[in-house]
């Protein structure tokens, strides 16, 4: 399993979360409440969580492969949301369920 983190500064960290995960409940398996949020891609999962100013956002899939593709995809439907003032996006290798 491999895993990358991000730790997106921004005064929406709740609103931003809560976009994501109702944006992929449609088609994916998705659960989340006021401070984490899960969404099951095909490829692996993505795990969300709200701190003080930041979203923190970590990706991980068994397929080394495909972590640029799932990387990507997070941070393209996060800068739709946030196109206002579009937040800094920088993936940092991980340790899975950090």
């Amino acid at each position: 399993m491999v895993a990358a983190t991000a730790r997106v500064s921004t005064e929406l960290p709740r609103r931003y979360m809560t976009q994501l995960c109702k944006h992929f409940e449609h088609r994916l398996t998705v659960a989340y409440d006021e401070t984490h949020g899960s969404i099951a891609f095909q490829a692996g999962m993505c795990r969300l969580a709200v701190e003080p100013d930041t979203l923190v956002m970590t990706v991980e899939t068994p397929d080394e492969a495909a972590m640029p593709q799932l990387q990507d995809v997070v941070a393209r439907h996060l800068l739709r949301f946030a196109f206002r003032e579009p937040p800094e996006i920088v993936w940092r290798a991980a340790t899975p369920s950090d």
